[in-house]
């Protein structure tokens, strides 16, 4: 079974956020929480959160143990660009663009659900 947390709009460019997210990808959850508190940088914060959520989404809503998950999936996709101006050399003004980014954590157990297994084989 798979629970997933999705973090819409973080304030860290996806180009940043990659790299932090590749280091957990395939790893147990207490292996990617010991990751992410030893990486320092904003993404691995953020990152950590959505972590978080997801475990408990699966603990308390699918019922699954936290021992047995692991992060089945995790990607970055690039939010809304905030435009912000910024005045430049010889009075000219120069364009800044702060870029955000949903995090999507997915966690599962590496069961199959009965239920969605049926409809496939259907």
């Amino acid at each position: 079974m798979e629970a997933y947390a999705i973090h819409k709009g973080a304030m860290v460019a996806p180009r940043k956020a990659r790299m932090t997210v590749d280091l957990i990808r395939g790893k147990k959850v207490d292996e990617a929480r010991a990751i992410l508190a030893n990486t320092n940088t904003k993404s691995s914060r953020l990152i950590v959160k959505v972590l978080n959520s997801a475990v408990a989404n699966a603990t308390n809503n699918l019922g699954l143990r936290e021992s047995d998950l692991f992060v089945s999936e995790c990607f970055i996709n690039p939010g809304q660009t905030i435009k912000r101006i910024k005045f430049g050399s010889r009075s000219r003004v120069n364009r800044h663009d702060h870029r955000t980014s949903h995090i999507v954590v997915k966690v599962s157990d590496g069961k199959t659900d009965s239920v969605a297994a049926e409809k496939e084989a259907k």
